[in-house]
């Protein structure tokens, strides 16, 4: 896996990983398991660097 997001791209996946996980933990609804798991996918991508979607679709924001 080599990185193919720039800091810019990783600090704005973890802000927003960390304003869905907070809207997540609000109740126990379906749809914030759902907010709840893209928040893991995008904390994820923010710390390895790597988001596979960014390969399949060949864009990279690292330069």
């Amino acid at each position: 896996m080599t990185v193919n997001e720039s800091t810019a791209d990783r600090v704005i996946r973890f802000v927003l990983a960390l304003i869905l996980f907070y809207f997540a933990f609000q109740s126990a609804s379906p749809w914030n398991w759902i907010l709840g798991i893209v928040a893991v996918a995008l904390l994820f991508t923010a710390i390895t660097g790597f988001c596979a979607l960014y390969k399949v679709l060949g864009i990279s924001t690292k330069r």
